[in-house]
């Protein structure tokens, strides 16, 4: 009796067993990235900087 219990259980325990699928979409991902980049150009900042000290008898 007890085997044939167990017989039946393992029986229905294995009918029962998930499956996973995966689904694959038609178009690729895309991923859209609005990025704003500025970028300070100091060289000219410097180079005028270097002018107005070079020239230095007219600042004082």
């Amino acid at each position: 009796m007890k085997l044939a219990a167990l017989m039946v259980s393992l029986v229905l325990l294995s009918a029962c067993t998930p499956t996973v699928q995966v689904a694959m979409p038609n178009e690729p991902i895309n991923i859209n990235l609005n990025v704003k980049i500025e970028h300070e150009i100091r060289i000219k900042v410097d180079k005028e900087l270097d002018e107005l000290f070079s020239d230095s008898s007219g600042l004082f």
